[in-house]
């Protein structure tokens, strides 16, 4: 009798069959977020690389002379395989820009939010369904208002830190109260935010989006993580997300689907 030795070990495997079944895995994963963002009932949405299609921090720096040291803080932040604590990295940006009141008011009344592609609709889609929407950001409450404005986002429903100033108006630091001043823990950033949303709110569902590291940490709570590369790639967060998009079009037509039809 010819005793014939099977492969046991995963080298032995053939690599059509291993890379299928990662392939089939992979595909599995993306069409449960996507059922996942068809029901939502709220929505969060980072506003940086997001949203809008600059880093606000970074453009208020600009404008205040100092934007290559601020971006050199930023990109160390926001690298998705690094640690950080935000609140401190955060701190040291400010720390560089200290800008005052007046010169915070007159960077808001003469620039203009650059929104990305796309976003207007499916934020008016998703206002249409009846879905919540939020802007959820560890950028400054001040510079978000126009855009929450614009998408006709209620300023209750955003969560962003807040530049604090002395009695002449000077720079004296940032609210370390706000939820969105720190992250690398569920009991801060975005993370704590959504957990907040779900109990005041009693949502059941609710999907965070965006480019970056802290937004890849809100899930869980957040029932669903969708990473955003329309304005910037981040590998490490691409790696992480189970349903990666560069075009907003893809959320929005997404939420025409008929579930029903896959029962």
């Amino acid at each position: 009798m010819i005793r014939v030795a099977l492969p046991t070990s995963a080298a032995a495997i053939p690599r059509s069959i291993s890379t299928s079944a990662s392939e089939t895995i992979s595909k599995n994963q993306e069409e449960e977020i996507r059922r996942i963002w068809r029901k939502a009932e709220a929505v969060c949405f980072d506003v940086d690389s997001t949203v809008c299609q600059d880093e606000g921090i970074d453009e208020l720096a600009a404008y205040l002379g100092v934007g290559e040291a601020v971006a050199n803080v930023t990109r160390t932040a926001m690298n998705g395989n690094a640690r950080f604590r935000y609140r401190d990295a955060l701190a040291a940006r400010l720390q560089v820009m200290k800008p005052n009141n007046q010169q915070l008011e007159q960077f808001v009344n003469i620039t203009k939010p650059k929104l990305t592609v796309g976003i207007r609709e499916l934020v008016g889609r998703l206002h249409a369904r009846g879905t919540h929407v939020y802007l959820v950001s560890g950028g400054f409450r001040r510079l978000i208002l126009p855009v929450a404005e614009l998408l006709g986002i209620e300023k209750s429903r955003i969560y962003a830190n807040e530049i604090l100033f002395d009695k002449q108006g000077n720079y004296h630091g940032f609210d370390t109260s706000e939820l969105t001043s720190d992250s690398g823990s569920k009991e801060t950033g975005k993370p704590a935010v959504i957990a907040l949303l779900k109990k005041k709110f009693q949502y059941k569902t609710v999907v965070m989006v965006g480019d970056g590291a802290t937004d890849v940490e809100a899930a869980p709570p957040a029932d669903a993580f969708i990473g955003f590369g329309g304005n910037v790639v981040r590998e490490g967060v691409k790696a992480r997300a189970k349903w990666y998009v560069t075009d907003f079009d893809v959320l929005r037509k997404d939420l025409e689907h008929d579930d029903s039809d896959d029962e």
